[in-house]
């Protein structure tokens, strides 16, 4: 057997622009709309990304959820109320240009399966919107969520999959483009008590919507954007994870990754459990869900009473929490990424995703050095994790020389 040199290989480091919503102030942008687009990229530059994670949303007014009752700022970035063109595109690739930063993709992400069919459809044409910029700027996938019809069953979802989805993947394979889907359950998202909201959020789910993709003819339209965060709040770890991908044969199916943490409360665990807060949340008055947008956002209380969004490299090391899955084992992500997954690493997106709710901060002074410091550290994080995966896989691998010890375990307890 050759003996194989040491060629770590490293993802590409970015960021989603919703980090910062008001770098650009909303009347500027509002009024020149790629405005905040040109100073999102020169930002990126300053925070040493090489690639940024394009966020589109509905305009604020436009949007069928009142902004008040959101949990973040409206990501609308790539402002599409008018169509993109040939001239827009030409302005923000030459700003891309201009500071050497890369497009990894964009990022849409709303509920398309909604049970309202005028709901549905606006975000239905919004999300043809995106994929037509995301063409007209060269990317091959665009991000974001599947959703679910609040009226029915998870099972009957399935059925409005097929029927409400799946055309969009037409849509997108006409285009030459993946659609990726982040496993965000968004318990939030409603004040009823589904916790469940995107219908794609744990391998089970991924699996069966890819088989009626395959059936559909748009089996390679469909893939994850795997965010770790979200199976922290599910009780689940990365490496289990990837390992039952592999087990089951999907392990091709994580195209990309949010690189954004959750850290686990114990004390909320201990009132509420991984359901989250189940009643007196404040977002139901007398008996029925409050009219005033600003109560309905303690619908969210589902989800952040047991835990909070970490910003990489902002929580303090945990080896314990790591071992009960309560924060992010990030070392050993990047390690089991590229020893369980069916990854063109030099070519796959790592995009930071900022979240953590002290440091939401919309001031670019301020929170310029936080996203610098995030970012080198998922940079360093991945770097140390190709290192040990090439020396361990590669190079004492080609010369038969055992690794040492045993490593994270799947599925242990």
């Amino acid at each position: 057997m050759p003996i194989k040199p040491f060629n770590p290989q490293y993802m590409k480091i970015g960021i989603l622009t919703a980090a910062l919503q008001e770098l650009t102030p909303r009347q500027i942008r509002d009024a020149d709309p790629d405005r905040a687009i040109e100073d999102w990229v020169a930002f990126a530059r300053e925070l040493g990304a090489d690639n940024i994670q394009l966020s589109a949303a509905l305009h604020p007014s436009e949007a069928d959820v009142p902004e008040e009752a959101m949990l973040d700022p409206v990501a609308n970035t790539l402002d599409l109320r008018e169509p993109f063109n040939p001239t827009r595109a030409t302005r923000v690739l030459n700003a891309l240009s201009e500071h050497r930063i890369g497009l990894s993709d964009l990022g849409y992400f709303d509920n398309m399966l909604h049970d309202d069919a005028g709901i549905r459809e606006k975000k239905r044409q919004f999300m043809l919107r995106v994929f037509d910029a995301a063409t007209m700027l060269g990317v091959d996938a665009v991000c974001g969520f599947v959703g679910r019809n609040q009226t029915r069953s998870m099972d009957q979802n399935l059925l409005d999959f097929e029927d409400h989805f799946v055309p969009l993947l037409k849509e997108a394979k006409a285009r030459g483009l993946t659609f990726r889907v982040e496993q965000c359950p968004m318990p939030g998202w409603t004040t009823n008590d589904n916790f469940h909201n995107n219908i794609a959020y744990t391998p089970g789910t991924w699996i069966a919507l890819h088989r009626i993709c395959e059936k559909a003819g748009v089996g390679d339209q469909f893939r994850i954007h795997y965010d770790p965060s979200h199976a922290i709040l599910m009780g689940q770890d990365t490496r289990s994870i990837f390992q039952y991908l592999k087990d089951a044969g999907y392990n091709f199916l994580i195209g990309g990754f949010h690189v954004k943490g959750q850290v686990i409360n114990a004390q909320g665990v201990a009132a509420w459990g991984y359901g989250g807060q189940t009643i007196q949340r404040g977002d139901w008055k007398d008996g029925k869900p409050s009219e005033n947008p600003p109560d309905q956002a303690n619908a969210w209380l589902k989800q952040t009473v047991l835990c909070e969004h970490e910003l990489p490299g902002t929580a303090r090391h945990d080896p314990l929490a790591y071992l009960q899955n309560r924060t992010v084992d990030w070392l050993d992500h990047q390690l089991a990424a590229r020893e369980l997954l069916d990854l063109d690493v030099a070519n796959t997106q790592l995009i930071v995703e900022h979240e953590y709710p002290p440091a939401r901060i919309q001031d670019a002074v301020r929170l310029k050095p936080i996203l610098q410091g995030s970012i080198a550290f998922t940079r360093c994080i991945d770097q140390a994790a190709a290192c040990m995966y090439a020396l361990q896989h590669q190079v004492l691998a080609s010369q038969d020389i055992p690794s040492q010890g045993t490593g994270r375990e799947p599925f242990r307890s």
